[in-house]
């Protein structure tokens, strides 16, 4: 997260509406030489207080957490981009980079394998909704027996979510006038992902979160 207060004055509720709609980050577990990561799809609960996931069976964070809960944080990245100090049209600015990122902090479990077909159906439903009209697939589509044998491989895992935090880095510490032109050449020349996305949200952005 960014230090700067001024990138920080979302909600709570714009942040886990963010992460929502995202629902897709980066699981992070302390490891024994190094933090282990997982690029995970997820759910969120509307009061941002439940996330769950699944994983491999074999990930080395499933692998720990057969011996309990861990603390755990999820990063969720939105759009980003590079800013080049020529586009602000005034003196003395420096290179950045403009982004988006929702963290989720909590305490990380492994819960019943009972559970898992009904997040994977409530995952897969929700991704799927997104590409009406075309007819929703479900689990049930599966030839008998192939479903069970690939659960098989996966455990279910709920994090209880304890913080929120959300960067809206957005140029929201320079004048109106610097932010909207810089969102201008965002938009066509900038270098990351979404761009147009990220110049939109440049120019509606004036220090003070929703």
């Amino acid at each position: 997260m960014h230090p700067n207060p001024v990138f920080h004055t979302h909600s709570a509720a714009h942040n886990i509406a963010f992460a929502r709609e995202r629902a897709f980050g980066v699981l992070a577990v302390s490891g024994a030489e190094a933090p282990w990561l997982a690029h995970i799809p997820f759910l969120l609960d509307e009061a941002g207080a439940v996330l769950e996931l699944h994983l491999l069976r074999s990930n080395p964070i499933a692998r720990a957490l057969a011996e309990g809960p861990l603390p755990a944080r999820v990063a969720v990245s939105g759009p980003d981009s590079y800013v080049s100090p020529d586009w602000y049209g005034i003196d003395d600015q420096v290179p950045t980079w403009n982004y988006v990122a929702v963290h989720l902090t909590g305490r990380l479990e492994l819960r019943p394998q009972q559970e898992l077909r009904d997040l994977l159906d409530r995952q897969s439903a929700l991704f799927e909704e997104r590409l009406l009209p075309k007819e929703p697939w479900l689990t049930s589509k599966m030839s008998e027996g192939v479903m069970d044998r690939m659960m098989r491989a996966i455990v279910p895992c709920r994090m209880q979510v304890t913080a929120i935090d959300g960067t809206w880095k957005l140029n929201q510490n320079k004048p109106d006038a610097v932010r909207l032109q810089a969102a201008d050449h965002v938009a066509a020349f900038g270098q990351g992902a979404d761009l147009a996305v990220l110049a939109a949200l440049m120019r509606g952005a004036n220090g003070h979160g929703t």
